[in-house]
This record gives structure tokens, sequence and C-alpha cells, in this order.
């Protein structure tokens, strides 16, 4: 039997405390426009290239908030990525390891993730 579930991934569901905040922090270092609307109060979705990143503070709680990366971000130049994320006063988790990757934290906590692709 063939399977009905596609093999592509719609969207990364991510827990924050505040949807206003969340959502101009991502649309900030992601370099988009906050102009999306706010659905029932507490999603904010971001259209990526292939996966929708969904912002959504119903689902928040410290105990919910993201310990490891689920995914990561692609960057063409990694030295780059980690400069701009220094230039924006991100909270940097690691330094760039093998000269491929670093760890970062979103405003509420959330572990993620830029790679070199």
């Amino acid at each position: 039997m063939t399977s009905p579930i596609s093999n592509q991934i719609g969207a990364v569901f991510i827990p924050v405390s505040s949807i206003e905040q969340a959502r101009d922090w991502y649309c900030d270092i992601l370099g988009i426009p906050a102009d999306g609307e706010i659905l029932f109060g507490h999603l904010y979705v971001i259209s990526l290239q292939g996966t929708n990143l969904v912002l959504d503070s119903k689902i928040y709680s410290e105990d919910r908030v993201c310990k490891v990366a689920a995914f990561h971000f692609n960057t063409n130049d990694i030295e780059e990525a980690y400069q701009y994320m220094e230039q924006k006063n991100v909270y940097l988790v690691t330094g760039i390891e093998h000269s491929q990757w670093f760890n970062f934290r979103d405003p509420d906590g959330n572990l993620l993730m830029v790679c070199k692709c």
C-alpha cells in the first residue's frame, strides 16, 4: 500500500511566550517583514523556503522550551551568519563548530541552529 502521507514537513512549531515579540524577533533575524497576520491570537506563520515556521504562544510553558535544536536554518557563509547574529545581540550558545554550524537561543530560550549547506 502506498502511504497517503507526503514525505514533506509542512511546518515546525516553536513555543513562544509573547507572539508579538517572537514575531518581531524572528522576522528581524531572518530579514523579512513582520507584516503577516497573527492567527487566533496565538499563532504566527513565517513562510520559509520549503517549510513554514509556526510561532505559537498557546503551547508555551517553560518546560516546553526546545532544549535541543530540532532543525537548522541554512546559510552559505557560516562566518558571516555568526557575525550577523553577534551584531543582533543574539544569545550564542556555541562558537562555529567544525566550520559548519553554531547554536543560539531565541528570547524564550529555545535552542536553534544555523548550519552551512
